[in-house]
């Protein structure tokens, strides 16, 4: 078994282990009253580019090997650097929604009895959710040893991020006032005591 095949089913066991692991919140989190929804074209679009990046470009190339003009030789330390980011992407993944429980929505939204969350990875960052994206898109870099398949995770991270986040920080300074202020300025947006 070659090097790359090695990264490519690294790959596709984490993007397994990602689904798994965020059935059951979504399940769950379908049964709370949505009291407001802010989802708009962009926050659509959004997710939309993140799916797009982060699964279905990096499917198609480990099913079919296109682009192939993009491919580059796999490296195994590569491999063994990606999947750790990958482990450590979904790790965060897993306690995100632990932390947010029946508070989580794959959109804007706000549900019934709404709390603010500031416990677990929260603590130190106000949006690990992305943080994990963020790691997805490096350790599929890593992994996937094409230019166009490996980058396009941090391309679709990057559009979701960038159109959404503010949004969301507006949202949770109109719901949560002064506590979110002061949760915001005690806390990093994405990577711990830098960013």
């Amino acid at each position: 078994m070659s090097i790359a095949s090695i990264g490519q089913i690294a790959w596709v066991l984490g993007i397994i282990a990602w689904y798994v692991i965020r059935y059951p919140f979504e399940r769950r989190a379908k049964r709370v009253r949505v009291v407001s929804d802010r989802r708009s074209p962009a926050d659509i679009f959004g997710l939309a580019c993140a799916l797009l990046g982060l699964a279905i470009v990096p499917a198609i190339y480990v099913a079919t090997g296109m682009p192939a003009g993009a491919d580059y030789p796999a490296q195994a330390w590569a491999v063994v650097v990606g999947a750790a980011i990958f482990f450590k992407a979904l790790w965060v993944f897993r306690r995100s929604h632990k932390e947010l429980g029946r508070n989580w929505s794959i959109t804007l939204e706000i549900r019934q009895q709404h709390e603010l969350v500031s416990g677990g990875p929260y603590a130190f960052i106000r949006h690990p959710m992305y943080t994990s994206f963020l790691l997805m898109g490096v350790g599929q870099a890593f992994l996937l040893s094409n230019w166009f398949a490996g980058a396009a995770g941090l391309v679709g991270f990057a559009v979701l991020f960038f159109l959404r986040v503010d949004k969301e920080e507006r949202m949770m300074l109109e719901i949560f006032g002064p506590r979110y202020k002061a949760y915001m300025e005690r806390t990093k947006r994405l990577i711990p005591y830098f960013y």
